[in-house]
């Protein structure tokens, strides 16, 4: 039987990360091997490190990913890519030349008559008004159509400079923490420990802003089985009341995780090349 792969945060073409080139290689592999067993393939966000698209031209870069989500839509394996924080700004490129298909938004999905709620997971319940500020300022149409003005080189620096410098600001912190025990204050709480991505663990059911939210939209949407998210860089398969269950899908930079489902059973994994079985 076919499956559907959910795979999420490659961003591919990062300055701060120093296998990036190994890396964008590892995921087209990855791909390569499930093309078989695929029907659907759902790219949850952030997928490049910055992606822009002017009306005749768009980085430079990624040309096998994109051979490669060339050759699963040919195929007539349906690949879904959810625009992220760092990717929102797709305008039909990938669409037209790929054969993918585009999601700016949550969505609703029933696959093998099961409910999924799909999201990259950015701006769902997180209170940080300055992360919500820039986010604001990323979509809005004005700004967007000013950033197009700029030329290509100029625009592509700054973006990948900025995801840069976001990336590293974070790395110290998370590597002087990495393993500690958990003592002393962070916003009046524990200090959280960080995984080998620079992002803090799972920081609970209280205070983690992606459970808060899931469990408060699935009080009104009882119908939905399962949330995948991105976003956080961790891995989370949690069981919510009921059957129902969450998933953040951790990432394609030091983790390697997907999830995949066959109909029955939703499992998150870790790839291991030339030892995951599909």
């Amino acid at each position: 039987m076919k499956k559907v792969y959910f795979i999420s945060d490659a961003h591919l073409g990062s300055w701060g990360i120093e296998h990036s080139r190994t890396q964008e290689r590892r995921l087209v592999r990855f791909l390569d091997e499930i093309k078989n067993s695929a029907k659907a393939i759902y790219l949850l966000g952030d997928m490049f490190d910055f992606w822009y698209e002017w009306k005749h031209a768009v980085p430079k870069g990624y040309t096998r990913f994109l051979g490669k989500l060339s050759e699963l839509t040919d195929m007539d394996i349906e690949v879904h890519i959810f625009t992220g924080n760092h990717d929102i700004w797709m305008y039909g490129y990938l669409e037209k030349e790929c054969g993918v298909t585009i999601h700016r938004k949550p969505e609703t999905v029933e696959i093998f008559n099961k409910v999924f709620y799909l999201a990259h997971g950015d701006g769902l319940g997180d209170p940080d008004l300055q992360f919500r500020f820039l986010r604001a300022v990323f979509h809005n149409k004005v700004c967007q159509k000013l950033f197009s003005l700029l030329h290509p080189d100029i625009s592509l620096w700054f973006g990948l400079s900025w995801a840069k410098h976001s990336r590293m600001k974070r790395k110290p912190v998370a590597e002087s923490k990495i393993g500690d025990a958990a003592g002393t204050l962070f916003n009046g709480n524990v200090t959280p420990t960080y995984n080998s991505s620079g992002e803090p663990e799972f920081l609970g059911e209280d205070r983690e802003h992606l459970v808060l939210y899931t469990k408060e939209y699935m009080a009104s949407h009882p119908d939905i089985d399962y949330f995948i998210y991105g976003h956080r860089h961790i891995e989370l398969d949690l069981m919510l009341s009921g059957n129902k269950r969450m998933m953040i899908l951790g990432d394609w930079i030091s983790q390697f995780t997907y999830a995949v489902f066959d109909g029955e059973h939703l499992l998150l994994s870790e790839y291991e090349e030339g030892e995951t079985k599909f």
